[in-house]
């Protein structure tokens, strides 16, 4: 299929799949899309986040409430960690953050897969212990 580009201030013809001619229309049906939307609210009302954030042309901004909460749940999570040992940490962050399973781990510490599972419950029962 060939289809025309504008590279350098040229128009120039380029043949292309079927593939890449549909999604090239799709963006380009998508940004028609986006600019009504924003050519209807070119007087300062509240435009639609909904359809920009669809398109991705929104950043997620978090306003300065959200950063200061994130910023103490964050300083209380590290507290929490900080009572653990070292063992207990390593095994419960490869847990939680890497979505190891617990036989994966005990391999990566040489160890059984009962131990892994009492050092995260140990660090669980922590947090609970916190936050609860």
């Amino acid at each position: 299929m060939e289809i025309t580009i504008k590279i350098n201030g040229r128009f120039m013809s380029v043949e292309v799949s079927a593939e890449v001619a549909d999604y090239l229309e799709q963006a380009k049906r998508n940004n028609r899309k986006l600019y009504r939307e924003r050519q209807r609210y070119w007087d300062g009302r509240e435009c639609d986040e909904y359809i920009i954030s669809t398109e991705g042309r929104l950043p997620y901004c978090t306003t300065p409430e959200e950063l200061v909460c994130q910023r103490e749940t964050l300083d209380e999570i590290l507290a929490v960690l900080a009572l653990c040992t070292d063992t207990q940490r390593e095994r419960f962050l490869l847990y939680a953050l890497h979505d190891f399973s617990y036989a994966e781990i005990a391999e990566m510490c040489g160890c059984s897969k009962v131990s892994v599972c009492q050092s995260i419950e140990a660090v669980r029962k922590k947090f609970f212990k916190i936050f609860l």
